[in-house]
């Protein structure tokens, strides 16, 4: 068996081994938790989509969606036995800001939310693939780096987060030139590379006999980088366009 993700390691897992099947996470459990999340999502989403379309105010909806989706990763992160009752709710919050935020964009440029849906899991599909067929290697060297790189982008965007209130922001981070472009498409690769993460943390769980809640909490991951992978693609996209 490969390494093992630093964060199941040990005891944590192994103390679960003599529970009964029916208590264990399972591939297909995640997989089924996943859909479920990606329904609520795509219901909430839709709702604030419309709100829009019909020309009611969605700001507060945005950021309902944002700052409670914000609150509810933080807690389902640490502690996770409550990823059955909290995942399926940062799902409804987070279908708020996909929806407003789509339409928003969508409203610029006519198309661009198909696109960047298209590709989102286009990516997903393609690097679940290259997973499953031990095409992309889930070493310590490739967590280290993947990890590393995306601490580094959340560092640059808390800030250009602070710097916005007094006025400036982080340089290129919004550039449509060149190496704006670049940015945004290294931020992309990285996001996307998250997701071999989260697949490796899933079969990884699975194997050694993690709780069951764990499938909701495996779910919940997948969902978090599907959100930020989204984003990252509209907000590209919208930069190519522009440029």
């Amino acid at each position: 068996m490969r390494s093992a993700n630093p964060a199941l390691k040990g005891s944590t897992f192994d103390k679960f081994r003599g529970t009964s099947f029916s208590k264990k996470m399972t591939l297909s459990g995640t997989v089924n938790k996943t859909f479920i999340l990606l329904l609520i999502l795509m219901a909430s989403a839709i709702f604030t989509w419309y709100q829009y379309n019909l020309g009611n105010p969605v700001g507060h909806l945005i950021v309902i969606g944002l700052v409670g989706g914000l609150v509810t990763a933080l807690i389902v992160a640490f502690v996770p036995k409550t990823a059955p009752l909290l995942a399926p709710v940062y799902a409804a919050l987070e279908g708020l800001a996909v929806g407003g935020i789509s339409a928003n964009f969508e409203a610029q440029f006519n198309g661009i939310t198909l696109q960047a849906v298209a590709l989102t899991f286009g990516t997903l599909f393609a690097l679940l693939l290259a997973y499953m067929f031990r095409i992309i290697k889930v070493t310590q060297n490739f967590r280290l780096i993947v990890f590393s790189a995306t601490m580094g982008i959340m560092l640059v965007y808390l800030t250009s987060f602070i710097l916005g209130f007094f006025g400036m922001s982080v340089p290129y981070l919004h550039s449509t030139g060149p190496i704006g472009i670049g940015i945004s498409l290294f931020i992309v690769v990285i996001a996307a590379l998250n997701l071999v993460l989260d697949f490796d943390f899933i079969e990884y769980g699975a194997d050694r006999g993690a709780p069951k809640y764990m499938e909701w909490y495996g779910a919940f991951g997948l969902m978090v980088t599907l959100i930020w992978l989204y984003f990252e693609i509209l907000h590209l996209l919208a930069k190519l366009r522009r440029n």
